[in-house]
């Protein structure tokens, strides 16, 4: 998802993006930590897209004061 693409969401679908993203880097933690996962850069790129979401959102909130 690029930058622009999470620009144009909601807040509230943002929030729920975030809040399922994080429930799948943590799944793939577990199961990278069981047994190797077949590309191991995805838990990188997950981490780096709820950062991306965090940020706007927060940009959001400082936009709102």
């Amino acid at each position: 998802m690029k930058k622009a693409e999470i620009k144009e969401l909601s807040t509230k679908e943002l929030i729920e993006r975030i809040d399922a993203e994080c429930v799948a880097l943590n799944r793939m933690e577990i199961n990278h930590s069981i047994s190797p996962l077949d590309n191991p850069a995805q838990i990188k790129q997950t981490r780096r897209m709820i950062a991306r979401m965090k940020t706007e959102l927060r940009q959001r909130q400082l936009n709102q004061l």
